[in-house]
């Protein structure tokens, strides 16, 4: 299982935030996720919006660090890139 993340580098709601997600499934990056106890309401089209203060507890748990590009391109070649308004 590989997901990936990037820097919390995107700001919302008084924090900044980073993007969780997977190159192979939203199935793999939803276990993933609920093992970390993410909830799921935390999941936006594709990827799970992660708050800077959990950053580091995602990358202790597996999370392979990438730039926000590269989360573009993973998504995009991996044919899992669903973008606003589709």
């Amino acid at each position: 299982m590989t997901v990936y993340i990037d820097p919390p580098a995107w700001p919302g709601h008084g924090r900044m935030w980073s993007h969780l997600i997977s190159d192979t499934s939203f199935e793999e990056l939803h276990v993933f996720a609920d093992e970390l106890g993410v909830p799921r309401r935390a999941f936006e089209r594709d990827h799970y919006d992660i708050p800077s203060h959990r950053y580091a507890d995602v990358v202790a748990a597996g999370a392979t660090e990438v730039s926000s590009r590269e989360v573009v391109r993973l998504l995009t070649d991996a044919g899992l890139r669903r973008r606003k308004g589709r």
